[in-house]
């Protein structure tokens, strides 16, 4: 059964920057893309900056933000992560079972900034970025031969991780 990527409030002790710094980076995002700074938004970013790149659910990120900012309303989560993906700031991926996975857009600590694509293992559920051309010529071979504009970075690509593909 596939794994989720999660990275808890609790992780901070260890978290190359301390919680209040995450924070003021949260607001510092909000304020350079003209979002309004509420708690829900910093709760939210705080747990996705946090995160270093790692795709979070959205069930993830409602437990992270309860221990950050408990007044904050489960559905007040949802709409928050829906506006700031409409807005740019998160991107988000769909995964296997119907998962749906978020990551700040083009995040600065990402190994993939900006736009790119997402593969899954189908063993662990691990999560790999892969670099935005990785398929070539594809969609735009997808578009001559049916007029289709593919969007792959919306979707996780399956198969098996170099781990798992190494082990029997």
């Amino acid at each position: 059964m596939p794994r989720e990527h999660t990275c808890t409030v609790a992780h901070k002790a260890t978290a190359a920057a301390p919680l209040e710094a995450l924070r003021d980076e949260a607001v510092a995002l909000l304020r350079s893309v003209g979002q309004r700074v509420t708690k829900p938004r910093v709760a939210v970013l705080t747990c996705v900056l946090q995160a270093e790149g790692e795709h979070l659910s959205a069930e993830t990120l409602l437990e992270q933000v309860a221990e950050l900012e408990p007044t904050v309303h489960r559905a007040t989560v949802y709409r928050t992560l829906d506006g700031l993906t409409r807005d740019g700031v998160l991107r988000h991926v769909h995964l296997d079972r119907g998962l749906t996975a978020y990551h700040l857009a083009g995040q600065a600590r990402s190994q993939q900034a900006g736009p790119h694509l997402h593969a899954q293992c189908t063993r662990c559920g691990a999560v790999t970025d892969l670099p935005p051309g990785v398929l070539g010529d594809a969609e735009a071979r997808v578009r001559r031969a049916t007029g289709f504009r593919l969007d792959a970075s919306h979707v996780a690509l399956s198969g098996l991780c170099a781990s798992c593909a190494a082990s029997p």
